[in-house]
């Protein structure tokens, strides 16, 4: 397996975006919810309609862990996920990202997988999959708090150091916090 990275520069993030938004909702809008929450695509893709519609909260139990997670929706996300669930004519019990192989289930990683990695391409991005969208989700939140211990709780990790390492904190972003550093 492949490792992937975070999409670290916020004009690649839109840039993506703008492609997937061009090809399909769907697509735009698995990437804009990964991107925003943080959940792995086990939990992304089993989301339905009525899992987020007029809901302040995503309340989940995690595949991977077993976990209940309760995890915020802001106002931004909330206002695409409804203008989608709409322009869709999503039903509540409609997966949120459906395949359209016809019967109500939802897409497949690989399909996922190929989505992501199709529009990376196009963009000159390697290094890129599903786990991206968690990774992104992670790295900007903790560029933007700089809150390991809150992304290590949000991320369900046993330590601070798995965290910076799975959101690719490299050792060169760690050695220019302390280049100018002294007391």
């Amino acid at each position: 397996m492949e490792k992937v990275q975070p999409i670290r520069d916020v004009e690649l993030i839109q840039q993506f975006k703008k492609l997937l938004k061009q090809k399909s909702l769907r697509d735009y809008m698995l990437f804009v919810v990964g991107i925003n929450t943080g959940l792995r695509i086990s939990d992304l893709l089993k989301l339905k309609a009525g899992d987020v519609k007029n809901k302040e909260f995503i309340v989940i139990r995690e595949e991977k862990t077993n976990k209940p997670l309760r995890f915020p929706i802001n106002e931004y996300l909330k206002q695409e996920l409804e203008n989608y669930i709409s322009s869709m004519q999503l039903k509540d019990d409609d997966y949120l990202f459906q395949s359209r192989k016809g019967e109500n289930r939802p897409i497949s990683r690989i399909q996922a997988y190929r989505i992501l990695n199709r529009t990376a391409k196009q963009l000159g991005l390697d290094e890129v999959g599903t786990h991206t969208l968690r990774k992104t989700f992670g790295y900007h939140h903790y560029k933007r708090f700089k809150d390991v211990a809150m992304l290590q709780e949000i991320f369900n990790h046993s330590s601070p150091s798995i965290t910076l390492r799975y959101i690719g904190i490299t050792d060169d972003e760690i050695a220019s916090t302390i280049k100018d550093f002294y007391l």
